[in-house]
């Protein structure tokens, strides 16, 4: 291993050129998406950038290994992980709270976001939220919640028409991008296909917030 792996924390740079030399592909996007999805915890310095240690790395290195020699699906990578966690881990094995699927009645809706009736009724009217059997997702909280905030910047959910042509048009992207694994027809493609989409999701989000930001620059002067 090399030096930079021999010390107490490393950054994400110096991880990536650990890993490199056996996996050439290895992102710093893909090491984000692997922590969104909770299969990593790096620590993180007072000023919140990542701090990794030789734990992190081969646990890295493992989940890497399992994607390309063994065409695991990540979830199944992470039951295996936690499993050998809970069996070094001293004492019973801790028992984690199921998260519960979100289905909310209209009422229960309004309550959670903040929202008022004719809010709500135009954030339906406008695409942006719909109930499916009379009860809403986790999606659709999180869309009330987010345009109640908007809401008092003077942006309603006319204004937000934008927001979802283009989040269509993105998953139209990755739609087009995981045809040809949702056409195969081995073991573990559909696995593969779900993967790949909540990455290329993940990308697609960081990229537009980049452009976002660069694009207020320009507005602010900065």
């Amino acid at each position: 291993m090399s030096a930079q792996a021999a010390r107490a924390f490393m950054n994400i740079g110096e991880v990536l050129e650990v890993l490199r030399a056996d996996f050439p592909d290895v992102t710093v996007s893909k090491i984000r998406f692997l922590e969104g999805e909770g299969l990593i915890e790096p620590q993180r310095s007072p000023s919140g950038y990542r701090k990794f240690t030789r734990d992190d790395v081969e646990r890295l290195r493992y989940i890497l290994t399992a994607q390309r020699d063994r065409y695991l699906p990540l979830r199944v990578i992470k039951d295996h992980l936690d499993t050998e966690a809970d069996a070094a881990a001293p004492g019973p094995r801790a028992v984690e709270a199921q998260v519960q699927e979100v289905r909310l009645s209209r009422a229960e809706l309004l309550q959670a976001a903040g929202l008022d009736e004719e809010t709500l009724a135009e954030l339906e009217d406008y695409g942006l939220v719909a109930p499916v059997a009379r009860r809403y997702d986790a999606e659709a909280l999180t869309v009330a919640r987010a345009s109640g905030a908007l809401a008092r910047f003077g942006l309603h959910p006319r204004h937000l028409r934008v927001l979802r042509a283009a989040a269509e048009r993105e998953a139209g992207l990755v739609e087009q991008a995981v045809a040809p694994l949702l056409r195969r027809r081995a073991p573990g493609a559909a696995e593969a296909a779900e993967e790949a989409a909540r990455e290329l999701s993940a990308l697609l989000l960081e990229l537009h917030t980049a452009l976002v930001q660069g694009g207020l620059r320009g507005i602010l002067g900065r």
